[in-house]
């Protein structure tokens, strides 16, 4: 399954027309959009409620759906045992709930997890990521179609980039640091050790391997683009913005993009590639990517290094951008020029990636579990608040009008009941 192909057509199973699915991190584009429209405005922990399933153990990692079913990882027994779960769509009971592994947990960060990568699925299998690297492969009944313990990851911050599915591969990026006596380096020392790792998607095999070059830590999902008459790999991390060729992992081009722990998601509209850096200079730019045959190199078309987000990622509404930093600070942008149209204090803390639907209207899931509705126009207009009570950092699934939001303990499915 090609990420750039959009699964738009409406799926009936069992009776029920589900609609669109949301296969991997931000949805069939990877870029935070859905074909839906009219999803629920109003709810709160016992309103619009379809159900409500506890998650057990640790994992920040976003809920995906593929028709009737939802998948969701976790690590049990303090962080040691790696679990992929599956979940009725319409009942939230757990159908199957598979151990594949065991790992040494990492260290992270406060905001990570020992499942942090979100699941991709190509319909007939489910793929999965975990903090030391592991990964596994499972057919949609839960039996294990083949693992690889081959990547020994290590990092100060854990690992939060999520997987990527493209033709037969399953692409994902590894940019951690050294687990050597100095744990700066690949943090805050540059190092040449970080790598993106493709795997035939039937065998779990490898089928290529990328370097970076000179880069530190980051936790970017990749995306896959169109450039003139090939695709393209796009792919972040701290201090480089890089363009790959997809079927080989040669990689055709890299923009200095000074920042180390970058975590947004790249997104790609009217040409540009609008990228975040990390910590230490954190910047939104707007790029140019660079040709595949390197004869033209990439360029910056405007830069804004004022309230940008450094965890969540980006957001783009034709033909505007929009934003929500950390600290609760959104931001309205034109694509083509980076002209501010409007800045408003939302309040709250923010780690999940925003949702932009098909109606106009983008969806802020806050840490404190708010969810904040916007109209997606360049005029700040607030269309609703809803409490969960419960701790988040995930970022929403969305298929057809049902919400799938993942909190420190629970999965709820939001819908409208009778």
């Amino acid at each position: 399954m090609n990420r750039l192909v959009l699964v738009m057509a409406w799926v009936t199973l069992g009776g029920t027309v589900w609609g669109e699915d949301w296969p991997g991190f931000r949805g069939p584009t990877g870029q935070g959009h859905t074909s839906a429209s009219g999803l629920p405005l109003r709810w709160s922990t016992t309103e619009n409620v379809r159900w409500k399933r506890p998650i057990p153990g640790e994992g920040w990692s976003s809920p995906i759906v593929h028709g009737d079913r939802v998948f969701i990882t976790c690590a049990t027994e303090k962080g040691t045992v790696c679990r992929v779960l599956c979940l009725d769509r319409k009942t939230g009971s757990v159908l199957w709930n598979r151990e594949l592994f065991k790992q040494v947990p990492i260290r992270s960060r406060e905001k990570n997890s020992p499942a942090t990568p979100t699941p991709v699925t190509d319909g007939e299998h489910v793929y999965a990521v975990f903090g030391d690297g592991s990964v596994a492969a499972l057919k949609m009944t839960g039996e294990v179609a083949w693992t690889n313990r081959e990547i020994k990851f290590t990092s100060v911050h854990g690992l939060g980039a999520s997987p990527i599915l493209y033709g037969d591969l399953l692409i994902m990026p590894y940019d951690g640091s050294s687990g050597g006596s100095d744990k700066t380096v690949g943090w805050q020392k540059p190092w040449d050790q970080a790598i993106i790792l493709a795997l035939d998607k039937h065998t779990g095999k490898e089928k290529w391997r990328a370097s970076r070059g000179l880069s530190r830590i980051g936790h970017v999902s990749p995306l896959i683009i169109r450039a003139g008459q090939q695709d393209m790999l796009i792919s972040n991390a701290g201090d480089v913005i890089q363009g790959f060729d997809p079927k080989t992992g040669k990689r055709l081009w890299s923009l200095r993009s000074e920042g180390e722990g970058v975590v947004p998601t790249p997104v790609h509209a009217e040409g540009l590639l609008f990228c975040i850096s990390g910590f230490g200079k954190p910047t939104l730019r707007a790029v140019r990517p660079g040709s595949s045959d390197g004869e033209t190199p990439p360029t910056i078309a405007w830069e804004l290094n004022k309230n940008v987000p450094m965890i969540p990622s980006v957001v783009y509404v034709k033909p505007y951008v929009f934003a929500i930093s950390e600290k609760g600070f959104a931001i309205c942008l034109e694509a083509s020029t980076g002209k501010v149209q409007w800045q408003q204090r939302v309040g709250g803390t923010f780690s999940a990636s925003p949702v932009a639907t098909a109606d106009g209207k983008i969806y802020l899931l806050s840490e404190e579990g708010e969810t904040t509705i916007l109209e997606a126009k360049p005029i700040y207009k607030e269309l609703a608040r809803n409490k969960l009570e419960e701790r988040t950092q995930a970022s929403m699934a969305v298929a057809g009008k049902d919400l799938f939001i993942r909190t420190q303990n629970n999965l709820y499915c939001i819908g409208a009941t009778r």
